[in-house]
């Protein structure tokens, strides 16, 4: 039952109406879960100590009390539990031909008389039926028990030791004790075990750091959507900036993600969640950086001093003559990404701060130039996640200046000739080498596909246990 809550979490208020994470669950993966249910239940089984077992059975002449205990699953064969999409409502799980062979301790009083032994005792055909509610509680993942449903079969038990034989006649009214003791046990215990996932469910964050300068909001912005082919989870998938937290000039849009009933797994994104994401690096002042002439590539035909600057500002060499420079690079707006069909495309808009560096390391404002750029980007998913950058466009020109007007058509194309032969060149180069996909808590994702569609990307993926390889 545990990993069918996993499975739930996993696929687990926007500014706008619309969400911007949507998650997936297809038949297929329920099967997934289904055959993973059994491996666990039955592993569950042969590690839980069933508790003692105390009763009384009337003999006519009196009553034999005793108690049934150090009991231990030692045998235990089931075929695949159900799983079954229940529409507007949840998941339905049924277990049937549930078999079991349990090993323990006998011990009886009749009046003054004392004995105990051993027992083995098989249970056959054990059938149980649950219908789970999914819903949302305050942003998360709810499961609550609708119903519940359990039937015991046969019993069979063989006493030994002690004067066992004395109580073979009495074997059918122990066996049917126990079926009763079983049989009230089930349902309690199901519940006691939905109570606590619910509890964990309860605690998962819906505001998640991710680095030092932002966090995701990931509550639910609706209640589960349950079709007898889907579980669908639709998520806020909101970056915030962590040190001042705000909401971004643009809102999500609405979309679908298509139903693959090959995959297990469907995961989509908007653009608003990239988006957001710029936003909050934006407002933490994470979008820039200083540059000193000790990170330009020595290859590179212009560095930052004054005297190679004055070949395009004329007026450097007059004002400012063989001093160091530095660039403040940062973005003046927020970068957007926008998905079409295969391709990313990113508008970059930015400024340079250019100062003179003054022996005593004081700053001399000179200079901005204001930058706009845009690029495309395509990715796909081999055995990594991998990718690659094109520059479209890049203009440059002049903001402000503390030192007079200047042409900037030589410095935009040292500007493009400098993207193209060393910024690109490095982001490409890790990209091709591409990035794991994630793996969740003993999970990993198989036969992965990347969809870029118009306004999101989506992932559909098979899930598989990195243990069993199920």
């Amino acid at each position: 039952m545990q990993l069918v809550i996993y499975f739930l979490m996993i696929l687990t208020y926007t500014h706008a109406d619309y969400p911007a994470l949507k998650a997936l669950l297809s038949e297929k993966g329920l099967r997934a879960v289904s055959q993973r249910l059994s491996v666990q239940i039955q592993s569950k089984l042969k590690s839980t100590e069933i508790p003692e077992v105390r009763g009384g059975v009337d003999i006519k002449i009196g009553t034999v009390h005793y108690v049934l205990s150090d009991m231990w699953v030692v045998k235990c064969s089931m075929p695949d539990p159900s799983l079954v999409f229940e529409e507007g409502t949840g998941v339905s799980v049924e277990v049937s031909q549930l078999t079991l062979a349990i090993n323990g301790n006998w011990a009886t009083q009749f009046g003054i008389i004392h004995d105990g032994g051993s027992f083995d005792l098989a249970v056959y055909n054990i059938h149980i039926y649950t219908l789970l509610q999914l819903a949302d509680d305050a942003g998360r993942l709810s499961i609550t028990t609708v119903q519940c449903s359990a039937n015991v079969g046969d019993v069979n038990i063989h006493f030994h030791g002690g004067a066992s034989i004395f109580f073979k006649p009495f074997v059918s009214g122990f066996s049917e004790k126990i079926s009763d003791t079983i049989h009230e046990k089930i349902c309690p215990a199901i519940q006691k075990a939905i109570i606590g996932l619910e509890t964990t469910l309860q605690e998962i964050p819906v505001n998640i750091p991710v680095g030092q300068y932002i966090s995701l909001s990931i509550p639910l912005t609706s209640s589960p959507a349950v079709t007898e082919q889907s579980f669908e989870l639709d998520i806020k998938g909101e970056f915030y900036s962590r040190s001042s937290p705000s909401e971004p000039p643009f809102s999500a849009s609405v979309f679908e993600v298509p139903y693959a009933e090959n995959y297990m797994l469907s995961v989509a994104a908007s653009e608003f969640l990239v988006n957001s994401a710029a936003y909050a690096f934006l407002s933490s002042g994470a979008l820039q950086i200083n540059i000193t002439d000790g990170m330009i590539p020595k290859s590179f035909p212009i560095h930052l001093n004054t005297s190679q600057f004055g070949a395009f500002v004329p007026q450097l060499r007059t004002l400012y003559p063989n001093m160091e420079m530095q660039v403040l690079l940062y973005a003046s707006e927020t970068p957007l990404f926008s998905f079409s069909s295969g391709v990313i495309d990113i508008h970059v808009p930015a400024a340079a701060k250019f100062s003179a560096v003054k022996p005593d390391g004081t700053l001399v404002p000179l200079f901005r130039l204001d930058v706009d750029g845009s690029f495309s980007a395509s990715a796909r998913i081999d055995q990594n996640l991998t990718g690659a950058f094109q520059l479209k466009n890049l203009t440059l020109t002049l903001g402000s200046s503390e030192i007079g007007d200047f042409k900037t058509d030589t410095l935009e194309q040292m500007a493009v000739m400098a993207v193209k032969m060393f910024v690109l060149p490095k982001i490409n180069a890790a990209l091709k080498a591409g990035f794991p996909l994630p793996t969740l808590k003993g999970f990993r994702l198989i036969n992965s596909q990347l969809l870029i569609k118009n306004g999101f990307v989506a992932i559909f993926t098979d899930v598989q246990d990195s243990l069993t390889g199920l």
